[in-house]
């Protein structure tokens, strides 16, 4: 079969929205969907959407496999949502298995954040490279990690949570029960907290020159280098992709963690490191799953 006749459809649960793709092998999207996520969002509530979906967007059923990136952690094999602490009754949810009785395609499943690495590794940023780490920097601080190509998830996939990281002993708790973490002091949660102003806010007056928004990114930018810094002597990526809301004042922060990086690590471990803006934005997602549904695809 040619890679013009294999066609997938990619998945992105969220909590406000679901994104569903249909894409052939080589990253065309044939056709597109974006809905209300249900509320409560409950599995169950989001199956019957997703089957519904499914039916819309491939409505002559020319589609071979389903990927589907959901926000928490599944198991190693791709088959179980393990947990998702913002949705409700998202607990060992076999969804690849409710899909696959439903729709009679074989499906695979993924944290949110890993499909979006995948996605950019595939048509966005990190397409170059081997090696790489994505950041998303929203309401919370998700990560993933791709070596020699490979997604990496880690013993019972749960590898990749890189904002839990810790980076202040000493700092506010978080939700995963460590202090002081990453995402403590680089999500947009933790900028309402410190500064009482929304992200883009600050963004906006950073553009405008604002000597105290322009002072908070610089701040921001130490800390989000501080955290890199660890990940770059564990992993040495070739690329650090920086995606989520936060990422639209990249050009803000950014000189900032490239400063603390250069003075932190040691030349051999940051050799030829790059550090890009994510591409594919909110649909990352949706690309990925696809992604992961090609490459589960091959082994059938």
């Amino acid at each position: 079969m040619t890679n013009d006749k294999i066609q997938v459809i990619g998945i992105d649960v969220g909590g406000t929205a679901i994104k569903l793709g249909r894409f052939t092998a080589d990253g065309i999207c044939l056709q597109s969907l974006t809905m209300a996520a249900p509320q409560p969002t409950t599995p169950e509530a989001v199956l019957a959407v997703l089957v519904d979906a499914i039916a819309q967007i491939d409505p002559n059923n020319e589609t071979f496999a389903i990927g589907v990136g959901t926000p928490g952690p599944s198991d190693a094999a791709g088959r179980i949502a393990k947990i998702a602490i913002n949705l409700p009754g998202w607990i060992d949810v076999p969804l690849a298995d409710w899909l696959e009785a439903k729709t009679g395609k074989p499906t695979a499943i993924a944290n949110d954040a890993n499909c979006a690495l995948l996605g950019e590794a595939w048509l966005g940023a990190g397409r170059q490279f081997q090696n790489l780490i994505l950041l998303t920097l929203g309401t919370g601080v998700g990560g993933a990690i791709i070596l020699d190509g490979k997604l990496f998830v880690g013993h019972l996939g749960a590898a990749g949570e890189l904002g839990l990281i810790s980076l202040n002993p000493d700092g506010p708790i978080c939700n995963s029960g460590n202090q002081g973490s990453l995402e403590q002091h680089a999500s947009a949660t933790a900028i309402r907290r410190r500064t009482l102003k929304e992200p883009v806010e600050l963004g906006f007056l950073a553009q405008q020159g604002d000597p105290g928004a322009l002072t908070f990114w610089q701040e921001y930018g130490r800390n989000l280098g501080i955290g890199l810094t660890s990940l770059i002597y564990v992993l040495t990526p070739q690329a650090i992709v920086i995606g989520g809301g936060i990422s639209g004042s990249f050009e803000f922060f950014l000189p900032a963690a490239k400063a603390e990086i250069e003075k932190r690590v040691q030349p051999l471990s940051r050799d030829g490191l790059q550090i890009l803006p994510a591409e594919l934005g909110n649909f990352a997602g949706m690309v990925g799953a696809a992604r992961l549904a090609l490459q589960h695809y091959s082994r059938f």
